[in-house]
């Protein structure tokens, strides 16, 4: 099955997501990821999906036929352009650290070829923060999370135990609370908790995750 990603410019107006959805449907398409981006008076939608038989040709002929859709092109995937993703939440200092080694590793490996991009969202409070961690299971090619703060737990400890039975890794910094204790990984130093997380998830890097599972550094 051949792997493509299409972006289409139609208007904003009921009905056009069943059109697009049913000449991939009749493609035997398989949808991975939709992408929205509401405008006045037009949209763009963004799928990635997988072919198997149909010509990407013939398929962007039918959308185009689609009532209200204005232009249908083939274009580079989300995950060819930005790759991986990195997570970095907590308190706004640390956040800052954190991302400063990880941008450093990331840029390093990228010039090899990889593709890792760094996500960061400085955020308090317990409830907020528990639902965050939550939420990054719902983000596309999120592999790896680091929580970078001076205290957290209860509830957010209950969200990392979550996310990690979901197959997330998360890395900790040495903070008060009992994330670390629920972490993958334990890091004292923020710039080394950004450097080991791309290093976690960078296939041009040796570094074994399993090998440092319930580690403090």
């Amino acid at each position: 099955m051949s792997a493509h990603a299409i972006l289409a410019t139609v208007s904003d107006r009921p009905g056009i997501l069943y059109g697009l959805t049913k000449v991939l449907a009749d493609h035997k398409a398989n949808i991975t990821y939709v992408d929205i981006h509401n405008g006045d008076p037009q949209s763009t939608t963004y799928f990635e999906l997988t072919l198997e038989g149909s010509p990407l040709a013939d398929v962007l002929a039918d959308l185009r036929t689609v009532p209200g859709v204005a232009s249908v092109v083939e274009t580079p995937s989300f995950a060819k352009i930005y790759g991986k993703r990195i997570i970095v939440m907590g308190g706004g200092a640390q956040v800052g650290q954190v991302a400063l080694g990880a941008i450093s590793e990331a840029d390093r490996h990228n010039i090899r070829g990889e593709r890792i991009s760094v996500d960061t969202i400085p955020l308090v409070g317990e409830q907020d923060l528990a639902a965050a961690v939550r939420s990054v299971m719902r983000l596309p090619r999120a592999r790896i999370l680091v929580l970078a703060g001076a205290l957290m737990g209860g509830e957010i400890t209950e969200a990392v135990e979550e996310v990690r039975k979901q197959g997330l890794y998360v890395i900790s910094l040495n903070m008060a609370g009992s994330v670390p204790d629920a972490a993958d990984l334990v890091v004292t130093d923020p710039v080394q908790a950004g450097v080991m997380a791309v290093m976690a998830v960078a296939d041009t890097a040796r570094f074994d995750m399993m090998k440092q599972l319930k580690k403090k550094y």
